[in-house]
């Protein structure tokens, strides 16, 4: 259905041109490099006001502080957000109970008031976890509310002498009470308008399924002598105000809704169809089209017969079917994935295992699952062939691809010189914008009629 290497081409291409529709991961990233920012200067300027005081207890503090501030941005411009989230998170609880404790002791003429930021991190935790499990989502924000309540009540402190005077905290108090309920109100209205703009997508989703407003484009896959030898099936989204949209705007929102299913019932449908309508064309007869299969669609009891029952109804032959599957799947439930491939096999139908050697797969789930193709994951194509590690790694898939009979087919092939380095190690098939972007029907078939002109005339 898509690639990843066709989600994060788009994706960029989107984000350069402020059309990305994905708001939310948007402003999370923004809010931790603000964030992230917002340590490092506060971090610097308290740590040169206690240096100057001779607190190097918490000049420690403040440097913590500015580390972990750096870690926050640089793992957020590495696309690492999970792990910045709990960097950020966990550094700005310690850092605000530390505070609270060590700085800010309550006394008759100013009470606490620093803890009250633990409101707004518990409204920002909802936020930033919620695509992780419910335990560590809901986990951050109670631990965030238990320690605000804790230290609300309380006017214990570790140590003495770190206190800021009472006139520097009565008028922090006010100000720290006013940017804490500044920030939460601010942080309901993001919550707010992100549930708006889901239940909205959710609704123009259920809308492109009634109406069909999907479309399918196809990315050709050449062998090493320049024939078209099939395609990969991309979907495309035909909203009637927006225009086509690409997959990296709903696809991980149909994950979660389970629109997944449908849409998927609907990509396998008109494949078979198109399949069908090529029987009678010599030059696409023989094309084998690839499918990529999601997670949530292969879980459903119903997904063998559906497929048997579609070969059925158009009478397609089963072997111009493939159905791509990740290494993340395949690693969820062996047994099951195997039995259900086995019967789809058993009626000619393929199976490829996209992106190889970016998830968590083994060479025993290989050697278990009736696999016919390997694909070469772009990011180790991209780097051909420069990188040294990158040659070695494709080198080793190609040569395990051959050793079990297996069809290797390179993704995100864009030069010259990796196409020549993967013709030079054995790769028999490609992929890619050197020879094609995914194309609308009509300009795909006129691909193949290209093709078969230009081998022609070699010929």
């Amino acid at each position: 259905m898509i690639t990843s290497a066709m989600f994060l081409k788009r994706v960029r291409q989107l984000w350069q041109s402020s059309e990305l529709a994905l708001v939310s991961q948007r402003r999370e990233r923004r809010m931790r490099l603000l964030a992230s920012l917002l340590m490092l200067v506060l971090g610097a300027a308290w740590g040169c006001f206690f240096a100057l005081r001779g607190a190097w207890g918490i000049v420690l503090m403040d440097a913590a502080l500015i580390l972990c501030g750096l870690g926050v941005f640089v793992l957020t411009l590495r696309g690492e957000s999970r792990r910045a989230n709990l960097l950020l998170f966990g550094t700005l609880i310690v850092i605000i109970v530390a505070t609270t404790l060590v700085l800010d002791v309550p006394s008759v003429a100013a009470p606490r008031a620093t803890h009250l930021y633990l409101l707004p991190l518990a409204v920002a935790a909802l936020m930033a976890f919620r695509d992780e499990r419910l335990w560590l989502r809901y986990g951050v924000a109670s631990l965030c509310l238990l320690l605000f309540t804790g230290l609300a009540a309380s006017n214990w402190a570790p140590v003495s002498g770190y206190g800021l005077p009472d006139e520097v905290r009565i008028i922090g108090s006010w100000l720290q009470g006013v940017a804490a309920v500044a920030m939460m109100f601010m942080l309901l209205h993001i919550l707010q308008t992100d549930a708006a703009e889901r239940s909205e997508l959710d609704s123009d989703l259920r809308s492109a399924l009634r109406e069909e407003q999907f479309a399918l484009h196809y990315q050709p896959q050449l062998d090493s002598n320049g024939q078209v030898v099939g395609a990969e099936v991309l979907i495309r989204w035909q909203h009637p105000q927006r225009g086509l949209v690409s997959p990296a705007e709903f696809i991980g929102r149909a994950e979660k809704t389970g629109l997944i299913i449908p849409i998927g019932r609907w990509v396998l449908r008109q494949t078979c169809a198109q399949l069908r309508a090529w029987q009678d064309h010599p030059a696409c007869r023989d094309l084998r089209l690839a499918v990529n299969i999601s997670q949530n669609q292969l879980r459903q009891s119903s997904f063998v017969p559906e497929v048997l029952a579609m070969i059925e109804e158009y009478g397609i032959d089963a072997r111009c079917l493939e159905l791509e599957l990740t290494e993340t799947l395949i690693v969820q439930d062996v047994d099951d994935l195997t039995r259900k491939m086995a019967k789809l096999v058993e009626r000619g139908v393929s199976f490829s295992l996209d992106d190889f050697g970016t998830g968590f797969s083994s060479l025993s789930h290989l050697k278990r699952l009736p696999l016919s193709t390997l694909k070469i994951d772009r990011s180790f194509i991209c780097d051909l062939p420069a990188d040294s590690s990158s040659e070695t790694i494709v080198r080793t898939v190609i040569a395990l691809g051959q050793s079990m009979g297996m069809t290797v087919i390179a993704e995100g092939v864009e030069t010259e010189a990796q196409h020549r380095f993967l013709v030079d190690h054995g790769c028999t098939q490609f992929q890619g914008y050197l020879f094609s972007k995914p194309l609308p029907l009509p300009a795909f078939m006129t691909f193949i009629g290209n093709t078969v002109q230009a081998r022609g005339a070699v010929a």
